[in-house]
């Protein structure tokens, strides 16, 4: 097929807006995820919705090129088998960005991203626009104005904390309880050790505050103590 012919063609140009569609709602998902610095952002969710997209594109234009000499009542290509192996081989992308920090868990919601991302990517492959469209305003929406819902509403901010102090200066639970509560925290669930890792008690616990200001709080407050060996503080989230 000669140049002209190919630009002539429909068919050119609705590939065209397919794959064009698909780069463009990866890019707006990933852009939301790099202004906020997450391991994967642009270019990832980019590529991700074209490559899926493009793989869809296989299945469903695959009169295109396996030629006029094949009969199409002898394909039995399924896309609905491409579209499972496309989000099987996302999955194995978005392990890839959970991290394990501390005794938090990290890099989940951009995972979940990935994953709309190809899926809408699939959308786009098959024409389905019109879904494809709203799906991503719909994760845009989530990543962004859900964000900042959450940072107006009511909640908790749960942390793990590890506190060690120097043989023979121990603090009782209930001097614990009452210096976590002058601090604006409730102790969740608490366990003990003695002699384990330290020569010291150690008391590890799952606080929680409705300020997140409190850890820092809390954590002047430990340094200043004599009778402290170690202390850790992991605020969970993603």
């Amino acid at each position: 097929m000669t140049v002209p012919t190919l630009l002539t063609d429909p068919a050119t140009w609705s590939i065209l807006g397919h794959l064009t569609a698909a780069w463009l709602a990866g890019s707006l998902i990933g852009l939301e995820r790099s202004y906020h610095g997450r391991p994967a952002g642009f270019r990832t969710h980019a590529l991700v919705c074209l490559a899926s997209a493009l793989l869809m594109m296989v299945t469903t234009w695959q009169w295109r090129w396996l030629g006029n000499d094949v009969p199409l009542d002898t394909i039995r290509t399924d896309p609905t088998r491409m579209a499972q192996g496309i989000m099987t081989g996302i999955g194995f992308l978005g392990a890839g960005v959970i991290f394990k920090e501390g005794l938090s868990v990290r890099g989940l919601t951009t995972a979940a991203s990935i994953w709309i991302t190809a899926g809408i990517g699939i959308l786009l492959g098959v024409g389905f626009f019109l879904p494809a469209t709203l799906a991503t305003l719909m994760a845009l929406g989530t990543l962004s104005a859900f964000r900042w819902i959450e940072s107006r509403m009511p909640s908790y901010f749960y942390a793990h904390h590890r506190l060690t102090f120097q043989p023979g200066h121990g603090m009782t639970e209930e001097a614990l309880r009452d210096m976590l509560r002058e601090h604006g925290f409730h102790l969740s669930t608490l366990s003990y050790r003695y002699g384990e890792d330290s020569p010291g008690l150690e008391y590890r616990m799952v606080i929680r505050t409705r300020t997140a200001s409190n850890i820092r709080r809390l954590a002047d407050t430990l340094a200043k103590r004599e009778t402290v060996r170690t202390f850790r503080i992991d605020p969970t989230g993603d």
